[in-house]
């Protein structure tokens, strides 16, 4: 039998390429559903960015009209292709949180701002499984629980990155990110929109985290990886 010795270092297990992988194709898969279903929304008006909700491209009404609780008009016939790939995004932010680990020092702050991710994936589930139209309520508070801790979430990460050399050049990054959509959502829930509208201050919320996700992910692939190293007992032992 053979003992398996974690090395020290710079460098990540491969268990970290793997949650850079499943967070990059879950941020690049969102973004993409994002835009082919506004591509596809039926008007008009057309969708709009600075008015519509994101959650709208979620909405199942079988009519197109004004969606009574935002005012708007709502008309989503890939409604489904959204609500999918919310929850394959949650399900994928998870399972890299989860993964990830080893890619940041072990500290509480690492607990923490992981499981807020693991919960950021949970509220992103909830999103798609609870469409605007369907569970008002249950839908809202899912996605302030995914706006809340997502953005937190990087906060605290930013401090876990603390005197990582790994992360070197990406902790202001990360807090900054946390900070820019904690503060967005806080205007957001204050309705104080400015010109970017509803939707675009909502964007504004959700935007920072999504640009950390292939950031960071990218960063994490260009890390070596290691296998742990195996050292064999002595003959007899």
């Amino acid at each position: 039998m053979a003992e398996a010795t974690p090395r020290l270092g710079p460098l990540v297990h491969r268990a970290v390429h793997h949650a850079a992988t499943l967070w990059l194709v879950a941020t690049v898969q969102f973004v993409a559903a994002m835009i082919v279903v506004q591509l596809y929304w039926k008007g008009p008006p057309a969708y709009s960015l600075t008015h519509n909700y994101i959650s709208d491209l979620g909405n199942t009404m079988a009519s197109c009209g004004v969606w009574p609780t935002s005012g708007v008009y709502v008309c989503s016939p890939w409604h489904d292709v959204f609500n999918a790939s919310v929850i394959v995004f949650g399900v994928l932010v998870i399972l890299g949180a989860l993964l990830v680990r080893s890619g940041f020092p072990s500290r509480t702050t690492r607990t923490l701002g992981l499981g807020l991710f693991v919960l950021l994936g949970v509220g992103a589930i909830g999103v798609g499984l609870f469409p605007e139209n369907v569970h008002w309520n249950v839908h809202q508070a899912v996605s302030l629980l995914a706006f809340v801790v997502g953005n937190f979430g990087l906060v605290v990460l930013a401090i876990a990155m603390f005197r990582d050399t790994r992360w070197d050049g990406y902790r202001s990054y990360t807090l900054f990110s946390g900070l820019i959509g904690l503060v967005a959502l806080g205007l957001f829930v204050g309705k104080v929109y400015g010109p970017l509208g509803a939707g675009g201050m909502e964007r504004l919320v959700v935007a920072p985290a999504l640009l950390w996700f292939v950031v960071a992910s990218v960063r994490l692939l260009r890390i070596p990886t290691y296998a742990p190293r195996i050292v064999p007992k002595a003959p007899g032992v």
